[in-house]
């Protein structure tokens, strides 16, 4: 089970150092991102996910910011937390786990809304195989 919380607000994104055009996404248009990856992921991998909020939000919390101990100018495209599948060993009484998929840091990286829902995926994909109990290392061989 999965769920996207939304809000209704509008935000306009104007050029930085990061993109070179301007990219308006609303609250709504980026929840049918989320799902749309959600959907994209294969089914054995959709079926697994279970407890698991889906949700978004503007970028990472001042809290989060200092467990993960980002720099100033590091931020995170989506954050995983939970206890992984892998390290449960077969307790079913944990809590919710949760991803959060920023939407600030990948906006600001994107130029279209096709590239949104390409990184809006690769976010989620990473994410869920954290839940899953890939680490860095097996997921970025994975990638290749």
């Amino acid at each position: 089970m999965y769920c996207v919380w939304r809000n209704v607000s509008v935000y306009k994104f104007l050029k930085t150092a990061y993109n070179t055009c301007v990219i308006e996404v609303s609250d709504e248009q980026f929840a049918d991102s989320i799902e749309r990856a959600f959907d994209r992921l294969p089914k054995v991998h959709r079926n697994a996910v279970k407890n698991v909020a889906i949700v978004y939000a503007d970028e990472p919390t001042p809290e989060q910011r200092v467990q993960l101990a980002l720099r100033s100018n590091q931020t995170l495209f989506g954050l995983y937390e939970g206890v992984p599948l892998s390290n449960r060993g077969g307790v079913t009484s944990y809590g919710p786990d949760k991803i959060t998929i920023f939407k600030l840091p990948i906006c600001m990286v994107v130029d279209t809304s096709e590239q949104l829902d390409e990184q809006v995926w690769h976010t989620l994909w990473h994410e869920v195989a954290h839940y899953f109990g890939l680490n860095h290392d097996d997921i970025h061989r994975r990638e290749k």
